[in-house]
């Protein structure tokens, strides 16, 4: 399968700071809910594909363990959540909130600059 972000798997994506890859990931996980709320399970699920391409590129670019840990760990749920049973009773709600928080670091981050 070919890469959907072949501009940022070329090697710009590891460049950008980790709150700043997040939040892009988090924006194709708002539009994956977006699609699933309007019923339009086949947009959804690209979406959610983009952000998952995203997120492997994300843990081929981290080397410490705690950050791993953590990506493994939202790969497992948002899979569960849009293709499984939803063991882990995650929600749109949730997962919005999550993301926003790499927005607001990310915002912030840049504007310190």
């Amino acid at each position: 399968m070919s890469p959907q972000h072949k501009g940022l798997a070329s090697g710009r994506w590891a460049e950008m700071p980790l709150a700043e890859q997040m939040a892009n990931i988090g924006s194709e996980i708002s539009r994956a809910l977006n699609w699933q709320k309007k019923g339009k399970k086949e947009l959804s699920i690209k979406a959610l594909n983009r952000a998952l391409e995203l997120l492997d590129m994300t843990v081929s670019s981290i080397k410490e363990y705690s950050k791993l840990k953590e990506l493994f760990r939202v790969r497992e749920a948002l899979v569960d959540f849009f293709y499984g049973s939803n063991q882990f009773a995650s929600s749109e709600f949730l997962w919005r909130k999550y993301f926003d928080h790499f927005v607001y670091l990310a915002r912030k981050q840049i504007n310190e600059k």
